[in-house]
């Protein structure tokens, strides 16, 4: 079992050990003489079954059997009772195995394998699962196998459903019981069963049936993942929601003509300065959408009908799918100053401005489907709030935080607000103290809740923000940039192997990602779709130190990533440095249009590389913080 330390070997058990050893080895190698030689006597057939019988995870051993079975019912001689018989032993064997270590998982693929042939009884494949699950409840193999034979039998999820609360009352601890529980349960959601049409009653019905256990051993950690898949279930939405846009519904945007106008410092989060007469629209789904077009969204604003815009989904996979999509407004300069209202107070000359307050998207699910879900959540914080008040619960405190912040995403994300984050916060450091073994992760959560309360409103966001100038970044017309210190991110998915996302932040113009652990170009790749980005800080990352990045794929080659598409075997040479020690350079940087880049500090940062940057990117002026001639 888990957590149980090992204990120190007695002689006597050392010697059975010594001679279990020495007959394994000499069966094994008489069995792979057979095997070897394609021998499938009765004799030899007889020998792998005892190797099985002492080593059931052995999968040589049942490949072979697979083979001799195939052999015998291919014979001429075969009829149905000779097939029959043939399979039987075969399953008689795996029950033996199964006796000796019940979970082998070659054992159990077997008997699937030869019940999946047709002339067995499923009727005794359900009686011997439940001496099974009598031995072992918690045994995820036979449960497995379980849901093969229900369904072999059409047995419906109702009863299996059913079985799986019996089990359940029989012992709270059993974690396969409650995992095939949320498994059955997926399954008549989805297929809106008969009494399951409702996903509100079956969750509230879960929540009271998951009370009983987790009350009655606080301790015991099973319920409590059940506990964890409710709360998802509560707060997934059924349709996918619009979660943010930019410019945000009701804002102001600034579109001032003349790049000596800092409004920026005025309006830091709705100023554009813009030389093409183009700003980006920017829709962020909870999930990948299709179909997004002026059909599906209203704009309205005085320089272009809704029908004009054209959407386009920015996926790095170049699917029609995205969550993230993308239209630009047009906004004739010579004509701002007479028909849009301006402001007087920040400056003596007038400053154009569109009024952002249109955009809706058609359908929208009512408000009141989201009720029920609030008032779940409710009832459950009012639950864990009394159970802490009677014990100090480390995942009660954990299960309460996650608790709180649901709530504060369904009732108040369009409000930007967060009413109990300092709660949240309190109850992560509680549990640093309480739980060291895993304090690194309630450190990073608790950094996530910081970033999410400084980032939920203006005035928050104000308060670490700056303006970036150099020699360089001038022309982008002095940025806002945000600076954010003492936050655990150490463990973030997506910054140690992706910048996931950030395609959605179409006006960044300067990003630093140094010190990342990033180990491949391939993880910029997002950063394509940035077209206004101009300063890029790559530097001290782990670029160029694998020869193949193991967490993206196993071999590296312009074939085996989303990148690899666009590979054209005509650019293999820029000048006289050849593309295919750099392809994926190549193909992040090529679309982009730096004015500076810092890559000191990877391994791949040596001259003839800084020689290929600048040749694949025309725009640039500084490297490395040196200026290029």
């Amino acid at each position: 079992m888990h957590g149980r330390p090992r204990k120190a070997p007695k002689p006597e058990d050392e010697a059975a050990s010594a001679a279990k050893v020495q007959k394994l080895r000499a069966l094994q190698t008489q069995f792979f003489s057979y095997h070897h030689n394609k021998i499938y006597t009765k004799e030899a057939v007889e020998l792998s079954a005892k190797l099985l019988e002492i080593n059931p995870e052995s999968y040589t051993a049942w490949n072979y059997r697979k083979l001799a079975v195939e052999h015998y019912l291919n014979q001429p001689e075969s009829n149905p009772d000779s097939v029959k018989s043939i399979l039987d032993d075969e399953l008689r064997v795996v029950e033996n195995s199964l006796r000796q270590n019940f979970k082998s998982y070659g054992a159990w693929h077997h008997r699937k394998w030869v019940v999946s042939k047709g002339h067995s009884s499923i009727d005794h494949e359900l009686r011997l699962l439940d001496k099974f699950q009598e031995a072992d409840c918690r045994n995820f193999n036979a449960w497995n196998y379980r849901r093969f034979v229900a369904e072999s039998m059409n047995r419906s999820e109702q009863d299996e459903l059913k079985y799986t609360a019996d089990m359940i009352y029989t012992n709270f601890s059993n974690y396969s019981a409650w995992h095939n529980r949320s498994v059955l349960l997926s399954t008549l959601l989805e297929k809106k069963a008969e009494g399951f049409l409702s996903k509100e009653n079956v969750l509230l019905e879960e929540y009271e049936f998951i009370h009983q256990a987790i009350f009655t051993d606080p301790d015991d950690q099973s319920g409590w993942f059940y506990h964890l898949w409710l709360l998802d279930q509560t707060v997934k939405a059924d349709s996918p929601l619009l979660v943010s846009s930019w410019p945000a519904h009701g804002s102001d945007v600034l579109l001032p003509a003349d790049r000596s106008h800092n409004v920026s410092v005025f309006c830091p989060f709705t100023t554009l300065h813009s030389d093409s007469g183009l700003f980006p629209i920017v829709l962020y789904f909870n999930q990948s959408v299709e179909g997004v077009s002026s059909s599906t969204v209203t704009v309205e604003s005085g320089f272009n009908k809704s029908e004009d815009l054209v959407w386009k989904p920015l996926s790095v996979s170049n699917s029609q799918a995205a969550q993230v999509w993308v239209a630009h407004l047009k906004f004739p300069t010579s004509e701002l100053h007479s028909s849009v209202e301006v402001y007087g107070a920040q400056s003596e000359e007038s400053i154009p401005f569109v009024s952002f307050d249109q955009l809706s998207m058609r359908n929208d699910p009512e408000p009141i489907a989201s009720n029920w879900r609030a008032e779940a959540l409710a009832k459950e914080i009012i639950c864990f709030r009394e159970l802490l008040s009677l014990m100090d619960c480390k995942i009660g405190k954990l299960t309460l935080a996650r608790l709180l912040m649901a709530y504060d995403a369904m009732l108040f994300s369009c409000a930007n607000k967060l009413v109990y984050s300092e709660e949240v916060l309190e109850l992560y450091s509680d549990l640093m103290k309480l739980d060291p073994s895993h304090y690194q992760y309630y450190k990073d959560e608790h950094s996530l809740v910081l970033l999410q309360q400084v980032t939920s409103g203006r005035e928050s966001l104000l308060k670490h923000c700056f303006h970036y100038t150099d020699s360089v970044s001038s022309t982008i017309c002095s940025p806002i940039c945000l600076r954010l210190n003492n936050l655990s991110l150490s463990r973030m998915y997506s910054i140690h192997t992706d910048v996931q996302r950030l395609e959605a932040m179409q006006l960044l113009s300067c990003l630093s990602l140094r010190n990342n652990k990033l180990r491949s170009f391939t993880a910029l790749d997002p950063l394509r779709k940035l077209k206004s980005l101009r300063v890029l800080d790559i530097s001290y990352n782990q670029i160029g130190e694998h020869s193949i990045d193991t967490t993206r794929y196993l071999c590296s080659s312009p074939l085996s990533h989303s990148v690899g598409s666009e590979w054209n075997k005509d650019e293999t040479v820029i000048g006289d440095v050849a593309l295919i020690n750099y392809w994926e350079a190549f193909f992040i940087f090529k679309e982009l249009n730096l004015n500076q880049l810092d890559i000191v500090g990877n391994a791949i940062a040596d001259e003839n590389f800084k020689s290929f940057l600048v040749k694949v990117l025309p725009t640039l002026k500084r490297l490395d913080g040196e200026l290029l001639g």
